[in-house]
């Protein structure tokens, strides 16, 4: 199956930024034209057009059926450029392109209990999700950890709208207020996981969803960012609607060896994680690198993330 992106682009305008720390912004967008922007359901992301060939990923965070769309965006210090100018450039009244509502992390909305951990900004997702299950009456817990209160965003809304159902774990209150996910996800049946964050607190979240003894069918997340070795044995590729042959070097991708060969690549997160590079195999096997496909679609073979992953075999045919 392949991916499809929607490349429409929306012209929106900052309605207001208010920043929460002294490095999380908080951002609220209307379309600039007044129409109603598109829909969208908990867990969705859009892209932002930083500039060009510089796109970035960002969840929407406040209740699905909003007017408009809120973003938390941290100034990441190992940021490749797209959260510092975002933080520089953007205030109210300025424009930005932005796509519509894409959503590859949805709840399960008929989970007998939602487990909800944000880890730092990736309380944003989480957000959205809390909204929709009180809404509906379902029973859920949010749990937000951050390296200390003051680094934390969204605090006074968390608290006034999810009360019980919010506990907080701050890395500075010591011990007591550490997150044990493996015994929350254990404490009552039919629970779905769902984890969003740093990625080492990604993976040490899920290893402890699946050391609870949940299945994968009930872990549920979404990376943003993922440190991607690209490196390994050269290989060809054979774009065939381009009807293109290149050779992937030994530390080359294999999105690069073809844009050098002028066949254009639709990428943004360039790590395996947005999904916008996916495209067709239906000759090879693929190494994938890529934090987007789940283990059934790798195990699969029929796609490859192209802005990260590899080949096992000498050559890949893709569809692009």
């Amino acid at each position: 199956m392949t991916t499809n992106i929607d490349n429409t682009l929306i012209q929106a305008t900052v309605t207001r930024r208010d920043d929460h720390t002294d490095d999380i912004a908080v951002f609220e967008l209307a379309a600039a034209d007044g129409s109603a922007l598109p829909v969208f359901e908990a867990g969705a992301h859009i892209d932002v057009v930083v500039g060009p060939e510089l796109i970035r990923q960002y969840s929407l965070s406040n209740a699905p059926g909003a007017t408009s769309y809120r973003l938390g965006i941290l100034n990441d210090p190992d940021s490749r450029g797209g959260s510092r100018q975002i933080h520089a450039e953007l205030k109210a009244g300025a424009e930005v392109q932005i796509s519509a509502p894409r959503n590859h992390f949805p709840l399960a909305m008929d989970a007998e209990h939602s487990l909800l951990i944000g880890g730092g900004i990736g309380i944003t997702p989480m957000i959205a999700m809390a909204y929709a299950l009180k809404a509906a009456g379902k029973s859920f817990e949010l749990h937000y950890c951050s390296r200390s209160q003051s680094k934390a965003a969204f605090l006074k809304e968390l608290e006034r709208e999810f009360g019980d159902s919010l506990t907080l774990h701050f890395d500075d209150a010591g011990e007591a207020s550490r997150i044990d996910p493996k015994a929350l996800a254990a404490a009552r049946p039919g629970t779905h996981l769902y984890v969003c964050g740093p990625s080492g607190f990604m993976d040490w979240v899920i290893e402890q969803g699946k050391g609870a003894g949940l299945p994968d069918s009930q872990i549920h997340f979404e990376y943003f960012n993922a440190e991607v070795d690209i490196s390994g044995e050269a290989f060809e590729v054979y774009a065939e609607t381009s009807d293109v042959t290149v050779q992937v070097g030994p530390n080359e991708s294999i999105a690069a060896a073809l844009k050098a060969a002028g066949v254009k690549v639709q990428m943004s997160c360039e790590e395996g994680v947005c999904g916008t590079c996916i495209c067709d195999v239906s000759e090879g096997t693929p190494d994938h690198r890529d934090h987007f496909l789940t283990d059934e679609e790798k195990e699969d073979n029929d796609q490859i993330a192209l802005c990260c992953s590899r080949a096992k075999s000498s050559r890949l045919v893709v569809d692009i």
